[in-house]
């Protein structure tokens, strides 16, 4: 691991159906995703708890 992936900063990502953000610093400890878990690595079958979109319908955004 390069130290330029140690120290890359957590990314958040919008649902575009209904704008609900996750964040990879916070992840979604309620649905079994850890705290810091990179949007790369949350499950391709995951949906987004508050609509049902797929992470397909996702996009990154900054704040």
């Amino acid at each position: 691991m390069s130290s330029n992936e140690t120290t890359q900063q957590f990314q958040t990502w919008m649902c575009l159906i209904c704008g609900w953000v996750y964040d990879e610093a916070a992840g979604l400890p309620d649905e079994g995703i850890a705290p810091g878990t990179r949007w790369a690595d949350v499950p391709m079958n995951w949906a987004c708890p508050e609509c049902g979109a797929r992470k397909d319908d996702f996009e990154m955004v900054a704040f």
